[in-house]
Order: C-alpha cells, then sequence, then structure tokens
C-alpha cells in the first residue's frame, strides 16, 4: 500500500493524468477534497479535477512528514502532512487522509483523498 501511496504523489508532481487514473479506483465510491474545494464524487469528477489542476500554472512538490499507515483487512489509511514546495519557495504544509482498497487482483488503489491546509503559527 505504500507503493500505491507514493505512486499517487509521484503521479501529482510530475502532472501525468494517465498515472493519476491507475492510482484511482474508477467508481462512484471515489471522493476527493483537495484544499479550499467542496467534496467530488465519483471518479468523473475527481478526474476532473486532476485535469484542471495539472492544466494550472502551479508546479507542486511534496516532502512527505508524518506519515502512518493503518491496515485493516482490504481498506488502509494513510495519514500525511504535504510539506508543499513551489518552484524554490515553501508554500505551506497540507495534511491529508488517502484510503486505499485491495481490489480482487491485489493492487491498492485510492478511493478517497482529503486534504486540509494546516493553518501558519504567527
Amino acid at each position: 500500500m505504500l507503493a500505491a501511496n507514493a505512486a499517487f504523489y509521484e503521479a501529482f508532481e510530475s502532472r501525468d493524468l494517465d498515472r493519476m487514473s491507475e492510482v484511482w479506483e474508477h467508481s462512484d465510491r471515489v471522493s476527493c477534497v483537495h484544499p479550499g474545494w467542496g467534496v467530488l464524487r465519483g471518479w468523473a469528477a475527481v478526474a476532473g479535477s486532476w485535469f484542471a489542476l495539472f492544466g494550472g500554472p502551479q508546479h507542486l512538490q511534496f516532502i512527505l512528514t508524518n506519515e502512518s499507515v493503518a491496515v485493516v483487512g482490504d481498506t488502509g489509511l494513510v495519514t500525511v502532512d504535504e510539506n508543499l514546495l513551489d518552484g524554490e519557495e515553501v508554500g505551506g504544509t497540507v495534511t491529508s487522509l488517502n484510503v486505499f482498497v485491495r481490489g480482487d487482483d491485489g493492487r491498492w488503489r485510492l478511493v478517497a483523498h482529503h486534504g486540509s491546509p494546516v493553518a501558519q503559527r504567527t
């Protein structure tokens, strides 16, 4: 499952729609919450969001920290802090929950991603 989680962030960083599509389950039960967005439900809406994000000007890199994994049967949960780099500048931190399910083929696929920005302390 950690390989599937890493593949998600590799697809995100490379802005590769085909690789992102491989990570996700293609069903109506998937959901995604990007920071500042409302919930997107179903593969069509989620895929459309990645198309929009990858077509935009912002190119993000991630330094992942505070990663924790829990597996219960065929469900896996990954919590992680996404420390964002936008070019050479630190762009803040997003705490994320990624939910994976293991399919009949044994592959872990993402069914939910929820990202929430961490407030900056002053």
